[in-house]
């Protein structure tokens, strides 16, 4: 079968591919994500791209109107390569993957001074490098070499048992003669024995890092950390590649199981590798020297990490293959780092609550308080633990991207030109970008102002209908109703931005969907929200979440604002505390085997829960009334 070239404007990218390959798989190829929700079906409408040069074949989408198609716009999921292609990817189709920054990172990079302060906390991370020299043998004492070396780890690191593999021994006898038996050995933690991984002739302690990963669905996050000094040296993120596949995990698992698992899989470990390429890069640091990476992500995630199986996890009675894998040779799934450097998988609690949540519960160290907490991860999936240091029980509701830009006609992720925060001035309703850039495109934060913007104003019901007449920027074309927040003259892309009734009934949906989970879970335990002591709010957007539209819009409950309390990617802090911190390698394992996992699926109610938290906010007002 015969290879084509298609190249991709204005990116500059071109790639070969097989006949009969999707224009779709072609851009994914070329590492260039596009804001594709439904997975590659022809649904969602959102993969336009134009046909400058070429042909290709597949069938004339709804999506696309009269005059599209008269100008050469395909649908790139729907679309087959017959030819060499030139093609042209609208700025409303390509969503910039360039590597970006974690705007967190500052934050976490003064995180690990706080924590060498606590007493349950020394330094002790899961990789570390010491120097020893060991005593020259001679007749009076000649123990074998793997000996020596082994009793001379143990004894500085205090460990009573250590191994080392066949290719560390066969290499033993030269680099000590060499080196004059002073030698530097790496040493990791396995459980509960401690592994030799390399021995180095001479002095290379100095050298020693390793790679925090939070596995979003949305976006991966990766930390470059110092092992010896516990500091955070640079941070990167990107967007999922797997995204062609669908924004929601159930979507993804659902392609895995008619495309192989091992597709998802290359697709997290390309974008894993280049955040980790870029960061070695940027920081002049050689891959050989990265002896670590750690992973916290969805269970899902976690199964496309390691490349296990997932069509268990979504039918009952919701099985996962592992939620406490071992710690594996990173190279065995691919992770381009020191050819003997692990691969630590933070252990998840079941099925739909991964290993994100139990990083959560270590960093927010809820498992230790005596009163209440609540911990609500809001994402695609929204995840929900109650309790304190004696139980925590757990569930997780699937609430769909709507939350953060994406299935929404003029949402986008929080970029450059985002509107993050609309509000009203002088009977006016404004907004504010990103960047205070020209407007591109709304995010989550601004998608949740404008809704409690348009109740309040009266423009929307409880329902999310439009009201008729309450606006001069309400419009209907061909049926559908908007609002529009901008005129095409404001914005980047001369196009205006705007909010459908089905926007916004997506966006209702996401937030019963997490409500309902927590009134549920709240008083199955015999509870009221007035009982929680401490409300974390955790996710990519958490922090700019205006709080009084949170609550006016019904996606958290009226409780006082001092009880709450943003905390931002808890994931990465979490999984970095373990990285840091052996202590905690046992700790979280602790908390898996304490938090008791709730199944929404078997509780009778709640449909009837979800129902009425389809109003703004919810049928019972009463749950809304600030408390002070």
């Amino acid at each position: 079968m015969p290879d084509f070239s298609v190249s991709f404007q204005p990116q500059n990218k071109t790639v070969k591919v097989k006949k009969g390959a999707t224009l779709l798989e072609a851009a994914s190829k070329a590492q260039i994500t596009i804001n594709n929700l439904c997975g590659g079906d022809g649904i969602c409408g959102r993969c336009k791209m134009i046909i400058k040069e070429g042909q290709v074949s597949g069938g004339v989408s709804s999506k696309l109107t009269r005059e599209e198609i008269q100008q050469g716009f395909v649908l790139a999921c729907q679309t087959f390569i017959k030819t060499d292609l030139v093609v042209e990817i609208p700025e409303e189709t390509w969503a910039k993957e360039k590597i970006i920054a974690d705007e967190d990172a500052e934050r976490f990079r003064d995180f690990e001074q706080e924590l060498l302060y606590k007493k349950e906390y020394t330094p002790s991370p899961l990789i570390t490098k010491i120097y020893v020299e060991l005593e020259n043998p001679s007749l009076a004492n000649n123990t074998a070499d793997q000996q020596r070396a082994c009793d001379a780890v143990r004894k500085k690191l205090k460990y009573r048992s250590s191994q080392m593999g066949l290719k560390i021994i066969k290499s033993l006898p030269e680099i000590l003669r060499d080196f004059d038996y002073r030698i530097t050995a790496t040493v990791g933690l396995r459980r509960d024995i401690a592994e030799i991984m390399n021995i180095e002739g001479g002095d290379t302690s100095d050298k020693n890092y390793m790679v925090v990963v939070d596995m979003g669905t949305t976006t991966v996050v990766a930390h470059l950390v110092d092992a010896n000094t516990i500091k955070t040296i640079d941070a990167k993120a990107c967007f999922n590649s797997q995204g062609i596949y669908g924004r929601e995990v159930t979507a993804r698992m659902m392609a895995a199981e008619r495309k192989g698992t091992s597709k998802l899989q290359k697709l997290l470990i390309e974008d894993i590798n280049r955040l980790i390429g870029g960061l070695a890069e940027d920081n002049r640091i050689d891959l050989k020297n990265i002896t670590a990476v750690v992973c916290a992500g969805n269970t899902a995630m976690g199964h496309f990490l390691l490349g296990l199986p997932t069509q268990n996890i979504r039918r009952s009675p919701y099985v996962p293959t592992s939620v406490a894998p071992p710690p594996l040779r990173a190279a065995e799934v691919g992770i381009e780092i020191n050819s003997r450097g692990l691969l630590y998988s933070l252990p998840g609690i079941s099925g739909w609550v991964g290993s994100d949540i139990t990083a959560g519960i270590l960093a927010t160290e809820m498992n230790e308080k005596e009163e209440l907490s609540l911990l609500v991860d809001i994402g695609t999936n929204g995840e929900i633990v109650i309790g304190n240091r004696e139980w925590l029980v757990s569930c997780s509701a699937s609430a769909g991207p709507a939350l953060e830009g994406a299935n929404e006609e003029c949402g986008m992720r929080a970029e450059i030109g985002a509107i993050e925060r609309v509000y009203v001035e002088n009977g006016k309703i404004l907004y504010k970008t990103i960047g205070e850039a020209p407007p591109r495109g709304i995010c989550g934060s601004g998608i949740i102002d404008l809704l409690s913007v348009l109740l309040n104003e009266g423009i929307i019901d409880r329902s999310g209908k439009f009201i008729a007449d309450s606006s001069e920027k309400l419009t209907s074309t061909n049926g559908l109703k908007s609002f529009f927040l901008t005129c095409g003259q404001e914005s980047q892309n001369k196009k205006p931005i705007f909010i459908t009734e089905s926007d916004i009934e997506n966006v209702i949906t996401a937030k019963a969907a997490i409500f309902a989970a927590m009134k549920i879970l709240v008083e199955r335990l015999d509870l009221s929200f007035d009982d929680i002591k401490h409300f974390y709010i955790a996710g990519a957007f958490g922090n700019y979440i205006n709080i009084e539209n949170a609550i006016n819009i019904g996606l958290i409950p009226a409780v006082p604002k001092d009880k709450i309390e943003f905390v931002g990617n808890t994931s990465i802090r979490g999984a970095k505390i373990v990285a840091f911190y052996k202590q905690a390698l046992y700790k979280i394992d602790k908390i898996r085997e304490n938090t008791t996992y709730y199944d929404l699926m078997g509780a009778d109610d709640y449909i009837e829960e979800f129902k009425k938290a389809m109003f703004l906010p919810h049928t019972d007002i009463e749950i809304f009334h600030r408390r002070q």
